[in-house]
């Protein structure tokens, strides 16, 4: 390969920035779920994902549906504690509605630069899962909520919190409907330094 940087008018360079551009969150799916030969497929291409020294920090756990209703139960008790029972028979229902669920995680470290690395590659291994399964037509919603750090989740899932932290769950399958987006331009958020 040649080490020529591409024209942006070449069609590799066009099909790249429009899978980027076009992939979204999704919320709500079909109900039929997405063969695990996919999923897996996507975690290999995560696992290409830039990590320092080479730690490959990242674990994926994929969910089966009786844990996924533990996950919706443990999930539904928080939201009852935060916002009363119809917040947790609402979050109950739409987790009951998901057809795949995985968890991301990243080894701990004591060291707190690779603990920061850790985290940022697995940030990265999401990416390339999520723009790879987008491309085959399945669509990924990735979750951060403050119950990911909740101990009571860590137990349901199996996951030692003091070796691995949660990166996010994750939900997939095929989209029911896809949300429009747009971004600020470039201008507003970079910063050309002398």
């Amino acid at each position: 390969m040649s080490d020529q940087v591409l024209p942006a008018d070449d069609e590799k360079v066009r099909s790249v920035a429009e899978l980027i551009r076009g992939r979204r969150s999704i919320n709500l799916f079909e109900p039929e779920p997405v063969g695990s030969d996919v999923l897996l497929d996507a975690i290999e291409l995560a696992s290409w994902a830039p990590n320092h020294r080479l730690t490959e920090p990242w674990r994926f756990y994929l969910i089966g549906p009786e844990r996924a209703a533990a996950v919706a139960d443990c999930w539904a008790g928080y939201e009852v504690e935060l916002k009363g029972e119809a917040a947790g028979a609402a979050r109950r229902k739409r987790l009951g509605g998901i057809p795949g669920h995985f968890v991301l995680t990243t080894a701990r470290s004591d060291d707190g630069v690779i603990d920061q690395e850790n985290y940022a590659a697995c940030c990265c291994a999401a990416q390339n899962l999520m723009l790879y399964l987008w491309q085959r037509g399945v669509g990924v919603k990735w979750t951060t909520g403050a119950v990911m750090r909740e101990s009571r989740m860590y137990e349901t899932l199996g996951i030692d919190v003091r070796a691995e932290r949660i990166v996010g769950y994750f939900w997939y399958g095929r989209a029911k409907m896809v949300a429009k987006q747009k971004r600020r331009p470039v201008k507003e958020f970079v910063v050309a330094l002398d």
